[in-house]
């Protein structure tokens, strides 16, 4: 018998949402989610191997953490494989342009960093009104390089989309590809329909969820080095074969300079997104002064400033 995978998370709804339960069946294996390549006991590894895996309840906070600043928060000891902060982190959200985390780890995953991508008319001029974009045009050519910097830094939706076509020829075949990984990875909560973030009633994930996916990605060096980034200057080439050039700035509050670093703490880089529906989001990847690294996620947070107050907290009070 394969050992069982020790845990059953109850998760509450998306917000307001109740239709949740069993989100990680104790009775599930690794066979379950696909994250093994043989049936073999020998080459059989838990879910959890290697995972910071917690029960259900909520961390009693210490003092001074405003827990009423975000809807959802988590401290992940990547090193100790150790959850040192929980709030919510199994309740189902809306994740913003947190989601263009899978994007970029599908992008390396499958993607050839030289390709150069052609910008469609789709891509660019299905997307909402005053969403976030890295000012991608129809006809422009860039490579998927570039595309990623203008994904991770100014938070790109139409890079989203370019990378998507790219890919796996439609954002709806991406996202296809996106619900699949996710499952693989463990994250069973979620479930994707755009490479973006924007907002749909059946686009979600949960703080634990974010944390798997993100954990995989950083594994990846390239994918920390765009997170990372603080500015980056390019040119690529529009549908006349003129220069465009760009300069896309890091969202990152952190790496900006808007906020301070909380104090022994080196943030590395991360994700934002924001939504109405999802608030203010941030997934985190940071060292404690003895090097020891994190991932800190906060979601529906009230505001930015709060979002980064409760995330400040977070890493002085628990990845120290």
């Amino acid at each position: 018998m394969i050992p069982l995978l020790g845990v059953c998370l109850l998760l509450g709804g998306c917000q307001e949402r109740t239709d949740v339960a069993d989100a990680y069946d104790v009775y599930a294996t690794s066979d379950t989610y696909q994250l093994t390549e043989s049936s073999t006991e020998k080459s059989i590894s838990l879910l959890g191997q290697d995972l910071c895996v917690g029960g259900t309840e909520n961390t009693a906070a210490a003092d001074g953490i405003d827990t009423d600043y975000a809807q959802s928060a988590a401290v992940f000891s990547v090193q100790d494989e150790e959850i040192t902060y929980a709030q919510n982190i199994y309740q189902r959200m809306y994740p913003a342009s947190t989601t263009k985390i899978l994007t970029a780890y599908l992008a390396l995953k499958y993607g050839n960093l030289d390709d150069v991508l052609t910008v469609s008319s789709d891509a660019v001029n299905t997307l909402m009104s005053g969403s976030s974009i890295c000012g991608l045009k129809p006809g422009d050519q860039l490579t998927l390089d570039q595309a990623l910097y203008g994904l991770m830094l100014c938070s790109g939706n139409d890079a989203a989309n370019v990378i998507a076509e790219y890919i796996s020829g439609s954002t709806d075949k991406f996202a296809e590809l996106m619900n699949k990984e996710a499952q693989a990875l463990g994250a069973t909560q979620s479930h994707f329909v755009n490479p973006h973030g924007l907002p749909d009633d059946n686009h979600y994930t949960t703080a634990y969820d974010l944390y798997l996916i993100f954990n995989a990605a950083i594994k990846d060096d390239r994918f920390v080095n765009y997170i990372s980034t603080k500015k980056y200057t390019t040119s690529y080439t529009d549908a006349s074969g003129a220069q465009v050039n760009q300069v896309w700035v890091n969202t990152n509050g952190y790496l900006k300079g808007t906020y301070d670093m909380p104090e022994n703490v080196t943030v590395i880089g991360g994700k934002t997104g924001t939504t109405e529906a999802a608030g203010s989001c941030l997934v985190l990847y940071s060292e404690s002064q003895d090097k020891k690294p994190y991932i800190s996620i906060v979601l529906k947070g009230n505001s930015k400033k709060e979002l980064y107050t409760l995330m400040t907290e977070l890493l002085t009070n628990y990845s120290n």
